[in-house]
């Protein structure tokens, strides 16, 4: 086993979860990313029940714990403040075994990377072609081409993967999903509830993150590849009257502070997510509207699994790659599927009548049955 090599391509979130999967069950590994040093971009997340498990499997849980907080109870408000659904927290914990966890993307890219082997991680590397058979990829690195050998390639090169461009060329790129989002984090030591705003077509959120500052999000129907000269005043158009604290969030944020997305998906499923010796895992495998926040989430269940179904090394990899396949893809593309159910019933639907059936369902909805249909996406246990 410990000749046996594996390449992961791309250093974000499940990257890096992927490397150290498949570290802690014997393999060499070298990460090849092609930002010249290492970070993740991006604002705040929700890490729900079962990316926690699958961090614990990596044994890293307690270290990423110390880095967010626990989600304050919340739920679902119309745009005037009134509750539609509750959610809380002790009867969160008490359903999954563990509650939900709001952080910030830096902090837990710093987490997984400073897991990695000394020497893992290689920075300033663009990866451009891949042979699953051999397997091997080609890259540019210091001015010149190389090629890399290993036993396994791993896949986790994004939305827009170049992996997943050579070995199904076929394949449509993503889709936009309708809608586009603003994200920032800002100082707010005040507590806030974890919680999403419905409005017509538009949707506001908020996550405490731990370290006195608060990620916000919010997203609208619009044509995709807008841009204004100042998104945060864009926002306040949108979201400036809408309830308590909204307002004041907004009024804290520095435009330089905005970020603005497109949010698109992979419209048509990948058919596998192995070709070859090639494993894809992540947004790379089955990218997804944020809409029940699972993208982390469902890149972490990935690395893992990928790591206890590789455990033999290579004696029998296209088994270990079938199994792979068989326990990922089933899963990932039902919540890819759901998010984006969810966007079409909740942020984006905008007819007056519609919303109006959907919030006097949710609020007669008991919180124990909401939260129950909120669980089967986030109840998953790590394998053995």
């Amino acid at each position: 086993m410990d000749d046996t090599h594996a390449v992961v391509v791309g250093a974000g979130i499940g990257g890096l979860a992927a490397a150290l999967a498949l570290h802690r069950r014997g393999w060499r590994v070298t990460v090849l990313e092609r930002a010249a040093r290492p970070r993740e971009l991006g604002t705040g997340l929700t890490l729900m029940t079962n990316a926690l498990r699958g961090l614990d499997a990596l044994g890293l849980g307690d270290a990423v714990r110390r880095d967010g907080t626990p989600d304050t109870p919340g739920g679902l408000r119309a745009s005037s403040g009134r509750w539609l659904s509750r959610v809380d927290g002790a009867d969160l914990e008490r359903t999954l075994g563990t509650s939900a966890l709001g952080i910030h993307r830096t902090a837990l890219h710093r987490v997984l990377r400073h897991a990695l082997p000394a020497g893992a991680l290689r920075t300033g590397v663009d990866v451009v072609d891949v042979d699953a058979d051999a397997p091997a990829v080609t890259y540019r690195a210091d001015g010149g081409v190389h090629d890399l050998a290993a036993d396994l390639v791993v896949g986790a090169d994004g939305l827009h993967s170049l992996l997943r461009r050579r070995l199904w060329p076929a394949l449509p790129p993503p889709a936009y999903s309708g809608s586009t989002a603003w994200r920032a984090v800002v100082p707010w030591p005040t507590p806030v509830a974890t919680a999403v705003t419905w409005g017509a077509g538009r949707e506001f959120g908020t996550v405490p993150l731990g370290d006195g500052r608060l990620y916000w999000y919010a997203a609208d129907v619009a044509p995709p590849g807008g841009r204004e000269p100042d998104e945060l005043a864009a926002v306040r158009e949108r979201f400036g009257d809408w309830h308590d604290p909204i307002p004041a969030l907004l009024a804290a944020t520095p435009p330089e502070a905005v970020q603005r997305t497109d949010l698109l998906h992979l419209a048509t499923p990948l058919p596998s997510y192995v070709r070859g010796r090639v494993a894809l895992l992540g947004d790379a495998a089955h990218a997804m509207t944020p809409h029940l926040g699972q993208g982390a989430c469902q890149a972490i269940e990935d690395a893992v699994v990928l790591g206890a179904t590789c455990a033999g090394g290579s004696t029998d990899l296209a088994g270990a790659l079938a199994a792979y396949d068989g326990q990922r893809r089933p899963r990932s593309q039902a919540v890819a599927r759901a998010a984006l159910r969810t966007a079409r019933y909740g942020q984006q639907l905008r007819h007056p009548l519609a919303r109006a059936l959907r919030d006097t369902a949710l609020r007669l909805t008991p919180s124990r049955a909401a939260l129950r249909g909120m669980a089967r996406y986030a109840d998953w246990q790590p394998p053995g």
